[in-house]
């Protein structure tokens, strides 16, 4: 029995979602989460195989920044994305960033279905409705897809949960309680943050974040 997790900030298409996915033989929801942060720390606490998760959960990280995350530090949580987003350039950064399965919600149950089941073979899985080019795949291969993205690449562990709560505007002590850390430790990964990125101001942040897709409002 492979053990979902389901990301997604509509309480109602998580509903929904594990009703059809326990409906299935082979998984189990064993978890909920509503936004990108809580996915990433869900999975953190282990007993996870799969991740079927939205790309727009405002306000916070964007999905696309969650898959990053979940694949480079847990490599073997295979990473479903369910969608709205059928603009290549999604498409194309999802699957670089590491999911293995790509499927528009505009699509009937069976896509989600067929998506589960190549993941729970080890086998990537596209919705049927999408279409993925020889440049989408040179695109998703390549390492230079995110090569504008180094400054954020450097950024530590806790300086990436940090960035997303600076960004939407949270106060130093809103960050520290929702970390469990110093607002002192707040104010020195802030510093860290606007260093690497080359930034000045937090509007610089806002504009750095939204351009990338780093985050949702």
């Amino acid at each position: 029995m492979l053990k979902v997790l389901i990301a997604d900030d509509h309480a109602v298409v998580r509903q929904g979602l594990a009703y059809l996915i326990n409906s299935q033989p082979d998984f189990k929801v064993v978890s909920e989460a509503g936004n990108g942060t809580d996915a990433y720390a869900r999975v953190e606490q282990g007993n996870i195989d799969i991740l079927v998760m939205d790309l727009s959960m405002p306000p916070g990280e964007s999905g696309l920044v969650t898959t990053q995350r979940v694949h480079e530090r847990f490599p073997n949580v295979k990473i479903l994305i369910l969608s709205m987003h059928e603009e290549q350039e999604y498409i194309n950064q999802a699957i670089h960033n590491g999911a293995m399965s790509y499927i528009l919600k505009s699509s009937p149950d069976s896509e989600l279905v067929n998506g589960l089941n190549a993941l729970a073979a080890n086998r990537r899985y596209i919705d049927q409705n999408i279409t993925l080019t020889k440049s989408d795949i040179k695109q998703i291969e390549a390492d230079g897809l995110d090569a504008h993205l180094q400054g954020y690449r450097s950024l530590s562990k806790r300086e990436r949960e940090v960035f997303p709560l600076m960004a939407l505007g949270y106060t130093n002590k809103e960050i520290a309680n929702r970390l469990f850390i110093s607002t002192k430790t707040v104010e020195a990964h802030k510093a860290s943050i606007m260093h690497k990125l080359s930034l000045n101001s937090r509007p610089d942040l806002v504009r750095y974040a939204v351009h990338h897709h780093l985050i949702e409002f």
